[in-house]
């Protein structure tokens, strides 16, 4: 049998690559033959990520359309025309079997050329709320594989898979994790520990909720792992200079994430869709502050579809100063509240996403 070879393409944030690399590694691990090209955008991360991850990866010269009124968008149209013809020489090239679109700029030109020209498409849609561009993909692509339900509200119902988005391995079996993980972040087993993230830039209004409520926190035992992200990480030691650090550990960035989690006792957090979909694994209590600074919202959409199955609370980012930290402390208490959050998320949990994906690729090569 002819080697599969399969384009995947996508990118802009994390949010878009790492279930991108996810389905890559799943789909070599079933068939360690198969021919896996990434297309992206260049200028963006995917162009670092993908290669480091030991995937070749090829640019487009493709970029956002700016909603406001911008001078960029006086470039968008002949980026866009020098993409599409691009993409068919691509295609032409690497004669793949099947394109997969994961989100971000440079899956909208590859999936509409790859359907023009006859190649099954499929389309990974993250979140609870559809893009524009995955609205219109969605009319020839063969399978979309979402991760909420009544996602038929934007797609053809018949064409629906709910695999959930592919997460990191390691997340599995965290209780296993935790005296390791105690050691790691040079923590107190016998104190609540608080993990507070808002994505590898970081998220401004959290940071400044935590530096605001610090004497609070520190006066009521609570210890705290704090991902800062770059920007306000040189503030945020600052910050600390005043108190007690050893109770508050503050991070840049966290490259052992399944060891934050495993630590945790309650988690506060952005919105984004592989965010939720971790959150869901780990399954404990959450604080989610959806980012307002992201495509039509859909980090608040993301949020209230665990709202309201009961598995998590939401903090608005223009209330978060107010009540952030108010509501953990209120919620802490609340036992019966605690147990409810992580009983119902790990009924949304899809830990086997990746495969799931793979199988319904694989249908379409075969």
């Amino acid at each position: 049998m002819k080697n599969r070879k399969i384009i995947i393409s996508g990118g802009g944030t994390g949010g878009h690559i790492f279930p991108a690399l996810s389905i890559a590694k799943a789909i070599q691990d079933r068939e360690p033959n198969s021919e896996i090209l990434f297309v992206g955008a260049h200028n963006r991360m995917e162009m670092e990520k993908v290669p480091a991850a030991g995937f070749k990866i090829i640019g487009l010269p493709v970029s956002g359309f700016q909603r406001s009124l911008s001078f960029k968008n006086l470039s968008f149209f002949p980026k866009l025309f020098i993409s599409l013809i691009k993409c068919r020489s691509i295609i032409k090239a690497f004669e793949p079997q099947v394109v997969i679109g994961v989100g971000g700029y440079a899956s909208g030109p590859l999936l509409h050329i790859a359907q023009r020209m006859k190649i099954p498409t499929l389309i990974q849609e993250q979140n609870s709320y559809a893009g524009i561009t995955n609205k219109i993909l969605a009319k020839k692509a063969k399978k979309i594989c979402v991760a909420y339900e009544k996602m038929e509200r934007y797609f053809p119902k018949h064409k629906l898979i709910n695999t959930g988005n592919p997460v990191r391995k390691d997340l599995q079996h965290l209780r296993d994790k935790s005296t390791e993980a105690m050691l790691y972040f040079d923590l107190d087993p016998d104190k609540k520990t608080l993990l507070v993230v808002g994505g590898s830039l970081g998220a401004r209004t959290i940071n400044e909720s935590i530096a605001f409520s610090l004497d609070e926190l520190i006066r009521k035992d609570i210890q705290v792992i704090w991902q800062t992200g770059t920007y306000y990480f040189e503030k945020a030691k600052d910050e600390l200079r005043n108190f007690n650090k050893h109770q508050i550990k503050v991070h840049q960035f966290i490259n052992r994430m399944d060891l934050a989690y495993s630590a945790a006792d309650f988690i506060i957090s952005r919105a984004g869709a592989g965010t939720i979909s971790e959150l869901c694994i780990v399954a404990k209590p959450i604080i989610l502050v959806p980012s307002p600074n992201v495509a039509e919202d859909h980090q608040t959409k993301n949020a209230k579809s665990l709202v309201n199955a009961g598995a998590a609370i939401m903090v608005t980012d223009k209330k978060a100063k107010d009540e952030l930290i108010a509501t953990f402390f209120t919620t802490m208490r609340n036992d019966k509240k605690v147990v409810e959050m992580a009983v119902n998320l790990k009924k949304l949990a899809k830990p086997n996403a990746d495969n799931l994906i793979v199988d319904e690729v694989f249908k379409l090569i075969n």
